[in-house]
C-alpha cells in the first residue's frame, strides 16, 4: 500500500529521509482493527519523527501521521483517536506513563490503512468532511484540551496565541472565539496576521510586540522564540499554557517573573477519547470547521512537508486518498 513514512532518522535535514512508496498492509492483533484512510493531517510531531525526535532507529521503518478520517471494517465513517494507550488504562489516557501516539510505536495514518484499537474509534458526523474530521485529533484536540480543561480561563477573559498560523494555533483561534473569549494573537508576517483576523482573532501583533495591555492567558506551542514576551505578556495570578516548543525547548525560565507575579505554568498534551467526543459534537453544534490550509493526494506528500518546514501554512494541511 501507498504510504509516507521514515526508515532512518536525519536530524539536520528531515525531508532528505522523508520517503512516499509501498509498505506492507496493516496487521490488527485483538482488540484492533483496520481503517481505510480517506484523509489524513499533518503535524510538526511527523518532521519531529523525521529528525528522530522520539522515534529512534530501532522503531524504524516507521509510517508517519497521528491523524486520519476513514472507513471502518463495517463501512462506518469514523474518526481515530491517535493517543494509544495501555490495555488495562482505565481513566485520562493522557496521563498514561506508557502511552504513545500512533506513528511513535504503531505505525501511523499516512497510508491507505491503519490498524488503530477499536476503542480508539468515534462516529464522524455526517457535516463534516473526511478532510475537516482528519485535522481533529491531534491539532485541534489540542487546542480543545489547553483552553477548555487545562486553563481555567472564562469566557470573556483575553488570551493571547503565540504563533497564528499552525494548526494548534488556528485551532485556538475558532475555538475561542466561538466560546466567548478575547483571541490575541501574534504573527511574523502581515500575511499570517491578517489570516488569523479572517478566523475571528480580534487583534493581531507582530511577534514579540508590546500589547496594549496584559493577558489573562497565554497559549504557547512555539517555545524558546516567545516564551519570554509570553511571560512579559500576562497579568499578575495569570497562566500559560504550554503543549509545544516547535522553535527550541528550553527558553530562559524568568522564574523571578513567575514567582513575583505569581503566574501559573501549565503543561497540556493531547487530549483523551472523551474530549475528541464533545469537540465533535462541538464542530457540529456550532458549525465551526477546521481551517484547512491546502489538501494534497498523499503521493505528493513532500509537497506539504516542504509547507510545514518552511512555515507557509495559514491552517491544517491535508492529505488524501
Amino acid at each position: 500500500m501507498l504510504a509516507a513514512f521514515v526508515s532512518t532518522p536525519a536530524p539536520k535535514d528531515p525531508l532528505s529521509v522523508l520517503e512516499v512508496g509501498d509498505r506492507p498492509e496493516p496487521e490488527a492483533p485483538d482488540g484492533w482493527t483496520t481503517i481505510e484512510v480517506k484523509a489524513a493531517s499533518l503535524n510538526h510531531h511527523d518532521l519531529f519523527s523525521l529528525r528522530g525526535v522520539g522515534l529512534p532507529a530501532e522503531k524504524m521503518p516507521m509510517i508517519l501521521g497521528c491523524d486520519a478520517a476513514g472507513i471502518d471494517e463495517d463501512g462506518n465513517e469514523v474518526v481515530v483517536h491517535a493517543v494509544i494507550s495501555s490495555p488495562d488504562w482505565r481513566g485520562d489516557e493522557t496521563l498514561d506513563p506508557k502511552r504513545s501516539l500512533l506513528s511513535e510505536v504503531h505505525q501511523g495514518t499516512l497510508a491507505e490503512r491503519v490498524a488503530v484499537p477499536r476503542r480508539n474509534l468515534l462516529p464522524k458526523p455526517a457535516d463534516l468532511s473526511f478532510a475537516e474530521a482528519a485535522c481533529l485529533p491531534t491539532a485541534w484536540l489540542t487546542a480543545y484540551r489547553m483552553l477548555f480543561v487545562r486553563s481555567g480561563l472564562r469566557p470573556g477573559q483575553t488570551v493571547l496565541v503565540q504563533g497564528a498560523s499552525g494548526g494548534v494555533a488556528t485551532a485556538l483561534i475558532v475555538l475561542g472565539r466561538a466560546a466567548g473569549y478575547r483571541i490575541w494573537v501574534t504573527g511574523r508576517s502581515e500575511e499570517k496576521r491578517a489570516a488569523a483576523l479572517a478566523l475571528g482573532a480580534d487583534q493581531a501583533f507582530e511577534s514579540g510586540a508590546r500589547l496594549p495591555e496584559r493577558v489573562d492567558g497565554v497559549m504557547e506551542t512555539v517555545g524558546e522564540a516567545t516564551w519570554s514576551h509570553s511571560v512579559k505578556s500576562l497579568k499578575p495570578g495569570g497562566v500559560i499554557v504550554t503543549s509545544g516548543a516547535t522553535t527550541g525547548f528550553n527558553p530562559g525560565a524568568e522564574l523571578n517573573r513567575i514567582f513575583f507575579t505569581q503566574l501559573s505554568v501549565i503543561g497540556s498534551t493531547m487530549g483523551t477519547r472523551s474530549e475528541l467526543e464533545s469537540l465533535i459534537q462541538l464542530c457540529s453544534v456550532t458549525g465551526i470547521r477546521p481551517e484547512i490550509d491546502v489538501e494534497l493526494p498523499l503521493g505528493q506528500a513532500r509537497d506539504g512537508f516542504e509547507r510545514m518546514l518552511e512555515g507557509r501554512t495559514a491552517g491544517k494541511i491535508v492529505f488524501t486518498l
